[in-house]
C-alpha cells in the first residue's frame, strides 16, 4: 500500500497518477493556491456609502464576501445625494414596470429592516397624488399595482377635500392615494446600514479615491492617503462624482443638478400638517412638486422636482435662493392656504445625479471587467437602495451580466464632454 508518495524516503516509487494527485495536496503548491482563490470569499471594495453603495456592501457581506466600504465624507453626509432628512417612497412610476416592481421589492425590504432592526426608517403615511385632467403618469402604473397587489384608491376631488380640509383641491381633477407609500429617514438610514455592515464583519474606511486607472485590465485605485485600494472586485457607487473618476466612460452622462428643499412651520398647536393627518403628497402638472409632513417635527417639507442648474457637489454654494423660496411660498398659499405666511424653518441645497434618460446606470467598466459602476439615481434612487443593492450584490458575486435596461450601452449615443 502506498502511504507516502511525496516523501523521498519512501521505498515505493509512486506512479505518475499518484504523484500528480499528491502535488495537488501539497500545502503551498500553485494548484492549491489557485484552488483557494476559487473557493475563498471574494474581496470586494465598494466606493460610496450612500443608498446604492451601502446596501450593496451590506448584501455582499451577508452573502459571505469580504467587504471594505469607503466614503470621502461619511454615510449620509451633507454633500451626498443620499444625505438630508427624508426621501419619498412610492410605487407609482408611470409606464415603467421595472421601477414599479423594484419599488415594491424595496418597500418589502425596508419593512423587513424595520421588523428586525432597532431603528425603523420607513414611515407609512400613504402618498396622495393630485393631477390635472392628464393623469396618465399615475394611471399608467395602475395595472402594475393591481398585478402586484399594491393597495391604492381613486378619490373624487370633492371627497378628498372633505377628507383633507387643510388642502385646497382647486384645479385638481384627479386624486389617488397610494396606501403603502410614505417616507424614509435618509441620512440616518445610510449611517445605520454602515453600522450594520461593520457589526457583521465588514470594514468601513473614510477615504477618498483620487484616481482609477486600468492596469492590465485590473483597476489601479489610488486613495487620498497615498495607499492603493486592493480587492478582487470593485463597485463604484459615488453618485455625482462618477463623471470625475471615469471621464471617458461616464463624463457628463451623470449630470449633477442643484435642488432646493424647504421646511415651513405650521401654526402653533395645529396638527393638520403632520402625520397621521397629512400624507406624503405630490402634485403632477406643469411641474412635479412634492412634500413630506412633519418628519420628526423638522417642519412641513416642500420641494420642486424640476431639474435645477448644473452643480458642483464638492464645493458648490448650498445657500437657498430667494427666488425659489418665493415660488414655493406661492405654491403653498394656493394648495395649503393655512401655510400662506408660514415661517421658513430651514432649507437644504442638495443635488440630483441625473442620467440622460433618468434611468439608473448599473454596469461593468468596459476596460476593467472587475469594476462595476452604479449611479444615475436621477432624483428617485434612494427608495430603491435595498432592491438595487440586492440585485448588484448578486451580479457581483455571480460575475453575472448586467441588466440591459441599466447598461451603459444604451447611452452610447450620448457623448460625454
Amino acid at each position: 500500500m502506498l502511504r507516502c508518495p511525496v516523501y523521498t524516503r519512501c521505498r515505493v516509487k509512486p506512479s505518475r497518477r499518484d504523484f500528480l494527485r499528491s502535488s495537488i495536496m501539497v500545502p503551498g503548491s500553485a494548484a492549491l493556491a489557485a484552488q483557494r482563490r476559487r473557493t475563498a470569499p471574494p474581496r470586494v471594495a465598494v466606493v460610496g456609502a450612500g443608498a446604492f453603495g451601502g446596501w450593496t456592501a451590506l448584501y455582499l457581506r451577508r452573502a459571505g464576501a469580504e467587504v471594505t466600504l469607503l466614503d470621502a465624507w461619511g454615510p449620509g453626509n451633507s454633500r451626498a445625494s443620499s444625505g438630508g432628512e427624508t426621501r419619498v417612497i412610492r410605487t407609482i412610476y408611470g409606464p415603467t414596470r421595472k421601477y414599479v416592481e423594484m419599488a415594491a421589492r424595496a418597500m418589502a425590504l425596508w419593512r423587513e429592516w424595520d421588523r428586525t432592526a432597532r431603528e425603523p426608517f420607513y414611515r407609512r403615511t400613504g402618498v396622495l397624488w393630485m393631477t390635472g385632467a392628464d393623469d396618465s403618469y399615475v394611471r399608467q402604473s395602475i395595472p402594475f399595482l393591481r398585478e402586484l397587489r399594491i393597495e391604492y384608491e381613486e378619490i373624487d376631488p370633492a371627497a378628498a377635500a372633505r377628507r383633507w380640509p387643510q388642502i385646497s383641491f382647486d384645479e385638481v381633477a384627479k386624486v389617488y392615494l397610494e396606501h403603502e407609500g410614505g417616507y424614509l429617514a435618509a441620512r440616518h438610514a445610510c449611517d445605520a446600514v454602515v453600522r450594520e455592515l461593520v457589526r457583521i464583519g465588514g470594514t468601513y474606511r473614510q477615504a477618498a479615491v483620487v484616481s482609477v486607472r486600468p492596469n492590465g485590465g485590473r483597476p489601479d485605485v489610488r486613495l487620498s492617503d497615498g495607499t492603493t485600494l486592493s480587492a478582487d472586485r470593485f463597485v463604484f457607487a459615488c453618485g455625482p462624482w462618477l463623471g470625475r473618476l471615469f471621464p471617458d466612460v461616464i463624463g457628463s452622462r451623470v449630470r449633477p443638478t442643484r435642488q432646493e428643499v424647504f421646511y415651513f412651520g405650521a401654526p402653533a398647536g395645529d396638527d393638520r400638517f403632520i402625520e397621521p393627518r397629512m400624507p406624503v403628497w405630490a402634485e403632477v402638472g406643469e411641474r412635479f412638486v412634492y412634500g413630506i409632513p412633519g418628519n420628526l417635527h423638522r417642519g412641513f417639507k416642500a420641494a420642486d422636482d424640476t431639474r435645477g442648474p448644473d452643480f458642483d457637489p464638492t464645493d458648490g454654494d448650498r445657500n437657498p435662493s430667494p427666488d425659489l423660496e418665493r415660488a414655493m411660498r406661492a405654491f403653498l398659499s394656493r394648495r395649503f392656504p393655512a401655510l400662506k405666511d408660514a415661517p421658513l424653518l430651514g432649507a437644504e441645497v442638495c443635488q440630483y445625479e441625473n442620467s440622460p434618460d433618468g434611468h439608473f446606470i448599473i454596469d461593468r467598466h468596459p476596460a476593467m471587467p472587475d469594476l462595476w459602476i452604479a449611479g444615475g439615481g436621477s432624483g428617485h434612487g434612494f427608495k430603491m437602495g435595498p432592491a438595487l443593492g440586492e440585485i448588484l450584490a448578486r451580479q457581483v458575486r455571480e460575475d453575472a451580466s448586467p441588466d440591459p435596461f441599466f447598461a451603459l450601452a444604451r447611452l452610447e449615443a450620448t457623448q460625454p464632454r
